[in-house]
């Protein structure tokens, strides 16, 4: 049986190092729920004195929850920091167990190890509480005298409101002292940290009533925790270019204050923001002692269980990708690019996630890769649920992390040819899904468009397009689309800018009868999606209307019978005091064989009833 390291605990607690102290677990509880996650607190033993001011890294919390780290269990404990806490206005250590080794499962053990006491006694008038075993104790009966250790010690001396440190040991290469992330708090102001800079944001603006200014954001994470840090004005062009992604820093006199969980879902309760008397200096020496980026990923299963506007971890293969999207943002009138791709996991789930800006122009789906996707946000639309990158999400390529691999075989042996179950049933003002794949007669039979705007996807083929009205002069700015008024004097007038400009740019707003084998439907395809269908730009076609009106007719011609796969969205509108239903072509995309066969193939199954009790 592995021997314990007798008298460690009281060499911890005075502060004395001990290497690879081996300790047992004879019990843990969960503290007081926080914003910050889950966190445990422990009860060791050396075989010679008993502790319960133990607190696990919430990164071990995994140990916990699988039963890894079980009553009676034999540890060594491989990495721990040391912090001061105010208890009762006395100072106290508490051990953060950074890295824990498993060495005997308390299975295999089955008893407590000696005959040990506390640490120290509970006040400076009472003798520390006797531990001597009873009869019933060494029968096994053990639960009262685990109350009592329990009882000696009030729990909420661990909880976030009571973590007032002072300063923490935690050595490097060259001495200097440091405090762990999850030991900071708006109590103290004399702390170091040594952190990695896992995430970085670009440099963003703001203007309002109150002035203008820019700041960045970065998640700073060690063996303790994570936290994320601010930098404003004058402070983000003093330490912006300094910064790289992946590099370890000793930071020291920021401010903290409660993080604003709307925006920020690291398991931390704080946040930091740099000042004026903020330092920042790169540590060459960092080793493999600080982790990366650090995931907390949910099935995406469980994605339909959670509330609007949550920020969530998710880790999933990248199974479909759609189109680069221009959209006019309502309240800026910005163009804005945006980019959904649906990600599947091992639950056979798919959710769509939308990207934006230049992450939505780079982003390359198409060998299907695993993605980490870390602080997307929940919305909601048409009875589905779809996530959105914000500007503090960090999104990983192909992470070399065993989830991921695990993944990537469950999807070559079998998600591939799948198909899976979407939670993502419509398109929002945060993002959109394909919808299900229908035919034109079961959007019929369903009435959809007529209880709220739907979303389906379909393959079918352009029968006819209109080509009077196809094609219209409009307004020159990037913000407006609006067809202008011939003056008949060279100039052109945009009623919604009120302006007249000398030019104008060509847009296409293209009527399609669209047929498959069930039924037909007609609709409406604007300039990006209709010059798909037509394999020509709006600029084009219209200066060949100028110059070769008989080309420019064989366009239209070439365009029909060719088969694409539709993502539609349809609704009712009135017009003339009349419900009619309008149908908008979302997305065109030419038709992917091995796609649309998986879909034909997985309704085979369904026909057939395989798989089927």
């Amino acid at each position: 049986m592995q021997l314990l390291t007798e008298g460690s605990l009281d060499k911890i607690m005075n502060g004395i190092d001990v290497d690879k102290p081996v300790l047992q677990v004879l019990g843990h509880k969960k503290l007081a729920s926080s914003s910050s996650g889950e966190r445990y607190r422990l009860l060791v033993s050396d075989g010679k004195r008993i502790n319960s001011f133990t607190m696990l890294a919430t990164q071990l919390n995994s140990m916990i929850t699988n039963n890894e780290l079980t009553e009676f269990s034999i540890c060594q404990i491989n990495r721990y920091a040391i912090s001061m806490v105010n208890n009762g206005g006395k100072q106290k250590r508490v051990m953060v167990i950074l890295s824990i080794e498993v060495k005997v499962p308390g299975d295999q053990v089955g008893h407590k190890i000696g005959n040990p006491s506390n640490a120290e006694p509970e006040s400076d008038s009472k003798p520390a509480l006797s531990v001597q075993p009873t009869p019933q104790q060494k029968n096994g009966n053990t639960s009262r005298f685990k109350f009592l250790l329990w009882r000696s010690f009030s729990f909420v001396l661990l909880t976030d409101t009571l973590m007032q440190k002072h300063t923490a040991h935690q050595s490097s290469n060259n001495d200097v002292s440091t405090t762990p992330i999850v030991a900071l708090s708006p109590y103290q102001n004399r702390w170091v940290i040594k952190a990695r800079v896992v995430s970085k944001s670009n440099v963003r603006t703001w203007s309002n009533s109150r002035g203008e200014g820019k700041l960045f954001s970065m998640d700073l994470v060690d063996e303790s925790g994570e936290i994320r840090c601010t930098a404003f004005k004058d402070q983000c062009d003093r330490f912006y270019d300094m910064i790289e992604i992946g590099q370890v820093y000793y930071i020291s006199r920021a401010t903290l204050k409660t993080a604003n969980k709307q925006f920020n879902n690291l398991k931390n309760d704080y946040e930091m923001t740099l000042t004026g008397d903020s330092e920042i200096i790169p540590c060459h020496d960092a080793g493999d002692d600080i982790p990366s980026l650090q995931f907390n990923f949910i099935p995406i299963c469980d994605v339909e269980k959670k509330e609007k506007n949550d920020l969530m971890d998710v880790l999933g293969v990248v199974k479909s990708t759609g189109d680069l999207q221009m959209l006019t943002s309502r309240t800026t009138g910005k163009e804005m690019k945006k980019k959904d791709i649906n990600l599947v996991d091992e639950s056979n789930t798919m959710v769509c996630l939308t990207l934006w800006g230049s992450q939505a122009e780079e982003f390359d789906g198409s060998n299907n890769p695993v993605l980490a996707v870390k602080g997307s946000r929940l919305g909601e639309f048409n009875g589905g649920k779809n996530l959105s990158i914000i500007s503090s999400t960090v999104l990983q390529l192909d992470p070399d992390i065993p989830e991921a691999h695990r993944l990537r075989g469950w999807f070559n042996s079998v998600g591939r040819s799948e198909e899976a179950k979407s939670i993502s049933k419509g398109v929002g003002g945060a993002g959109g899904a394909s919808g299900p794949w229908l035919t034109f007669k079961e959007t019929k039979d369903m009435e959809l468009g007529f209880r709220g705007p739907d979303m389906y996807t379909i393959k079918a083929t352009v029968s006819l397009i209109r080509i009077e009205n196809s094609l219209y002069k409009s307004c020159p700015s990037d913000t407006c689309k609006k067809k202008l008024i011939d003056q008949a004097n060279d100039m052109y007038r945009c009623e919604k800018c009120d302006k007249e400009y000398p030019n104008f740019r060509y847009r296409l707003l293209a009527s399609l009868s669209l047929a498959d084998w069930t039924d037909n439907q007609w609709a409406t395809a604007f300039s990006e999606e209709a010059e798909k269908v037509l394999g020509i730009t709006a600029q084009e076609l219209g200066e060949l209307q100028q110059n070769d009106n008989d080309a420019f007719l064989e366009k239209f011609g070439d365009a029909t019978f060719k088969s694409f796969i539709f993502k539609m969205r349809v609704k009712t509108e009135v017009f003339s005091d009349e419900n009619r239903l309008k149908a908008t072509c979302v997305n065109i995309s030419p038709l992917d064989y091995k796609v649309y066969n998986d879909h034909l193939i997985t309704q085979i199954k369904e026909l057939a009833g395989i798989g089927k009790a």
